[in-house]
C-alpha cells in the first residue's frame, strides 16, 4: 500500500511526475524483479532475517543512475514486509517540523521511503539520526531560559534512501544505513525479459526482433525500456497494423531521434558540441551546458553516465573529452593527436602519457 502523511509528500506518480501506467508495469515482489541478482539476493536475505527475528527490516540505501529501479524496490521491500510504504523526497522534508509530522504518521514496520535523500536539508538530516538508531524524535519547546529539550518515541520503522550521488551523503548519514546497495545498468537480455513483460501487460503484440531493438537501445534502463514500449506500440497503432515488428521498432525509433546506440538528439548535440566547438575537448561541464542550454546537473546525472559507460566520453581532471569512438558514431574525423608536451607535464598528452585519440 501506498500512503503519504500530506498532500505534498505523496509519491510522485499520484502528483503528475510519473503515469499511473508506469507503476503498473513494476514488478510487486523480489521474485518478479528482473536482474540486479546480487542486489535481490543480499535484499531477500534481509527481509528473510528481519521476518524470523519479527523486527523491522534494516535501513537501506539504493545509489545509482536514474530508471533502475530503486523507488521499485523499496515498494517491493514494504510489499515484502506486508506493511505500508510512506513516499517522500528529500527536498519536500523543508524543515524539522515536516520530518515530526512524517515520523509521527508512521506505524510499526512501516517503510519510509526518501528519494533524493542526498538533498536534506543538513537540521533535517541531523534530526533523522536518533529517529533511525533510537526510534525517538527530538525537538525543542519554548525559548531562552525557559526552552526544554523532549524526546519523542516513534514506532519501529524502516527508512529506505535513494540517490543518484552516493558521494554527496554525509559520513553520519551513510554510516547509519545498514546496506548500501549500488544498481547498475542492465544487460540487453534482462531488458528483453522486462519488455516482454511488459507487452504482456499492455496487451500489445511484439516480436522477438523489436523487443531486441528496444533492449538495446534502451541504455541499459528498465524505464526507458519502457518508455520506449509505449511510445512504439502507438507509433505501430497508429502507421502500422498494431504489431511491433522490427521494421516498425526501427522507424518508431527513428522518429524518436533514438539511434542504434540508444543516444537521443541531446546526446548527440552534447558529442558534438565537444567535438565540433572545443575540438574533442577538454572541456568544462559549466561551459558545455551554456552551450547546450541545459542544466549542469542534468547532463552529469542523466547524459554522461550512459555515455562514459558506452566508451564515447571521458572524464579527466581538466574536463570532458570526446573519444575516437564518439567520432566514429557522429561520422567525424577525429583530430589528430596532440603534439607531446602540449597539455603540459602530467597532462593528457603529456610526456609518455597515452592520448585518447591514438588508434
Amino acid at each position: 500500500m501506498i500512503d503519504g502523511p500530506a498532500p505534498d509528500l505523496l509519491d510522485p506518480a499520484a502528483t503528475g511526475d510519473e503515469p499511473e501506467l508506469d507503476r503498473t508495469l513494476r514488478p510487486r515482489r523480489l521474485d518478479e524483479f528482473v536482474g540486479q541478482a546480487s542486489v535481490c539476493e543480499q535484499l531477500t536475505i534481509l527481509v528473510d532475517a528481519a521476518r524470523r527475528r519479527a523486527e523491522p527490516l534494516e535501513h537501506c540505501v539504493f545509489s545509482g543512475p536514474p530508471g533502475l529501479g530503486k523507488t521499485t524496490l523499496a515498494t517491493i521491500l514494504a510489499a515484502e514486509m506486508g506493511t505500508q510504504l510512506r513516499i517522500t523526497s528529500g527536498p519536500a522534508i523543508e524543515h524539522q517540523g515536516v520530518l515530526a509530522s512524517v515520523l509521527t504518521n508512521l506505524g510499526p514496520g512501516d517503510v519510509l521511503f526518501i528519494d533524493e535523500i542526498h538533498r536534506l536539508q543538513r537540521g533535517v538530516e541531523e534530526s533523522l539520526y536518533p529517529a533511525m538508531e533510537d526510534f525517538a524524535f527530538d525537538f525543542a519547546t519554548g525559548k531562552g531560559a525557559g526552552a526544554q529539550s523532549l524526546r519523542l518515541r516513534l514506532q519501529p520503522f524502516t527508512v529506505v534512501g535513494a540517490t543518484t550521488r552516493l558521494g554527496l551523503l554525509s559520513g553520519p548519514l551513510r554510516d547509519r544505513f545498514g546496506a548500501a546497495l549500488r544498481l547498475d545498468l542492465y544487460e540487453p537480455t534482462d531488458l528483453a525479459t522486462i519488455l516482454r513483460r511488459s507487452a504482456r501487460l499492455l496487451g500489445v503484440e511484439v516480436e522477438e526482433g523489436a523487443i531486441a531493438i528496444l533492449a538495446a537501445r534502451a541504455r541499459g534502463t528498465p524505464r526507458i525500456a519502457n518508455r520506449l514500449l509505449r511510445r512504439v506500440r502507438d507509433f505501430a497503432l497508429v502507421r502500422a497494423s498494431g504489431r511491433v515488428t522490427a521494421d516498425v521498432a526501427t522507424d518508431g525509433l527513428a522518429m524518436l531521434a533514438v539511434d542504434e546506440l540508444g543516444l537521443d538528439a541531446i546526446d548527440r548535440r552534447l558529442l558534438q558540441t565537444i567535438c565540433e566547438h572545443f575540438g574533442g575537448g577538454p572541456v568544462g561541464l559549466e561551459t558545455v551546458a551554456v552551450s547546450l542550454a541545459e542544466e549542469a546537473q542534468t547532463i552529469e546525472d542523466v547524459h554522461e553516465p550512459f555515455l562514459i559507460q558506452s566508451g564515447l566520453l571521458a572524464r579527466t581532471a581538466r574536463g570532458r573529452v570526446a573519444t575516437v569512438r564518439a567520432y566514429q558514431h557522429l561520422g567525424l574525423p577525429p583530430p589528430a593527436a596532440e603534439p607531446a608536451g602540449r597539455a603540459g607535464p602530467g597532462g593528457p598528452a603529456g610526456p609518455g602519457a597515452p592520448t585518447l585519440f591514438d588508434g
